[in-house]
């Protein structure tokens, strides 16, 4: 599989997993002190060839996501899911870690931010749902993060991120009968 845009990862054992699934060029950050010059190379990628931002499900990984999107507007973002990128023994979490069918799914979904957003899913949709301030909200979210291929949030993010990816309120519904269905079955 070769992916046209450079995808922006954090390190080299990124880059070496990326290289494992698919044919693609990297930018490596080095960690969440994201440089001026680093951020000059996915400006130039994101204008030649466009860029894919492919960090770490954890805060490290989500502070450069924000960094870099911030300063480098349109980029897509693909997500890994956290069980997904556990290491079979030890700790930490991490895009090396992933299988590489787990990166080439993540790829293939990634998402572009919209400029315009519009509110689609209210931030009371979200307490009806019971996906902020009940004993299962942190489950709920993040297996609708799954589903809706926009990676875990924490409650005040989700909302943003829902407006951010433009979810419709059918698949945001959709997802959501499917985790309470889930839910229910386990």
């Amino acid at each position: 599989m070769k992916i046209k845009e450079i995808i922006v990862v954090e390190g080299r054992d990124d880059t070496t997993a990326i290289k494992r699934a698919v044919n693609a060029d990297t930018i490596e950050t080095n960690g969440s002190a994201v440089s001026h010059m680093t951020i000059e190379k996915v400006r130039l990628a994101q204008e030649k060839r466009g860029v894919i931002i492919f960090t770490d499900p954890d805060y490290p990984g989500e502070r450069i996501r924000k960094i870099v999107s911030d300063q480098v507007p349109g980029c897509k973002h693909a997500f890994i899911k956290k069980r997904d990128a556990k290491p079979i023994s030890g700790k930490g979490i991490g895009v090396e870690h992933a299988s590489p069918e787990a990166i080439r799914e993540a790829l293939k979904e990634a998402h572009t931010m919209e400029d315009d957003i519009v509110e689609v899913i209210t931030q009371e949709d979200l307490v009806t749902a019971g996906l902020i301030g009940g004993d299962k909200s942190k489950a709920r979210r993040e297996r609708l993060g799954e589903l809706l291929k926009i990676g875990y949030t924490n409650g005040k993010q989700l909302h943003k991120r829902l407006m951010m990816f433009q979810i419709s309120k059918e698949a945001f519904v959709n997802a959501l009968e499917s985790v309470l269905q889930e839910e229910k079955n386990a």
